[in-house]
């Protein structure tokens, strides 16, 4: 993989990019929360490269080898700054090849937002268990005092509380990312809650997502509600959604896995041209 580097907001933001021979286009992959990009280099990017899509990685703020307190980030609009960024590196990198974004989780969050709020020239979105709506209601004292941290101390992290078994009904999986030195269970206010309100919002605003997207989601789900994404689906016009029937939140290391790859390369290989 060959590496850059890009600066925002003071800080440095790792990436990376694995081209096919004869690329037919390129896409970007954003991570989740709490994980980074190398965690997509054994199951997802072998897949989109036999596609014939350049794939172009990034560790986001407060995550992996890029710069910043683990789990905090200046803002959400900094996070689709961030995006943009790689986009343009991207464009840069692949030009003249039509573009397509990749998101996983807090990545589906982001892809789908940066899609119906910025005027950007993708031509598709494969978006996997999208962090629109948490699949537990957090307890409300939880939730008024990280409104009033978010005012005070925005920076300070604590616990997540989520159970890394949720991602996977296979428990090697779940002990891989238990392991991986660059995981981690810490999250700021000024990382979660405006997460969680740019979820909503993409969902009360479907309607306005111009760019045909691909949705994924596992009914068994214990942290992301798929309902939320069936929500979402139901509102926009240029959608397609699969059900993994009883899959936990990270299709690409679940059971499912070798099905959810073939979907999406199917669903990609009709669309580049």
């Amino acid at each position: 993989m060959e590496e850059f580097q890009l600066k925002a907001f003071g800080l440095k933001i790792r990436g990376g990019y694995l081209r096919p021979e004869r690329p037919r286009g390129s896409v970007v992959l954003v991570h989740g929360f709490g994980e980074h990009s190398g965690r997509y280099l054994e199951s997802v990017a072998p897949m989109l490269l036999e596609c014939g899509l350049a794939v172009v990685l990034y560790d986001n703020i407060g995550h992996g080898k890029s710069g910043g307190k683990r789990g905090h980030c200046p803002s959400y609009e900094a996070l689709l700054d961030v995006l943009e960024m790689v986009v343009a590196k991207t464009k840069n990198l692949f030009p003249e090849l039509p573009l397509y974004l990749y998101g996983h989780s807090m990545g589906g969050n982001l892809v789908l937002n940066v899609a119906i709020r910025r005027s950007l020239d993708i031509r598709g979105l494969v978006v996997t268990s999208p962090y629109l709506r948490l699949a537990f209601d957090p307890p409300k004292w939880k939730l008024l005092l990280g409104r009033w941290m978010l005012h005070i101390m925005p920076s300070i992290t604590l616990p997540s509380g989520l159970d890394p078994k949720g991602i996977s009904r296979i428990p090697e999986e779940v002990e891989k990312y238990k392991t991986d030195p660059l995981t981690f269970d810490q999250v700021s206010p000024m990382y979660s809650l405006p997460v969680m309100e740019a979820g909503e919002w993409a969902v009360q605003h479907a309607a306005d997502l111009k760019t045909e997207a691909l949705l994924l989601h596992g009914t068994g789900d214990p942290i992301i509600d798929f309902r939320a994404t069936e929500e979402l689906h139901k509102g926009a016009t240029g959608t397609s959604l699969y059900l993994f029937e009883g899959a936990f939140h990270e299709l690409h290391h679940d059971r499912c896995k070798e099905e959810l790859l073939s979907i999406v390369q199917k669903w990609l290989d009709a669309r580049i041209p």
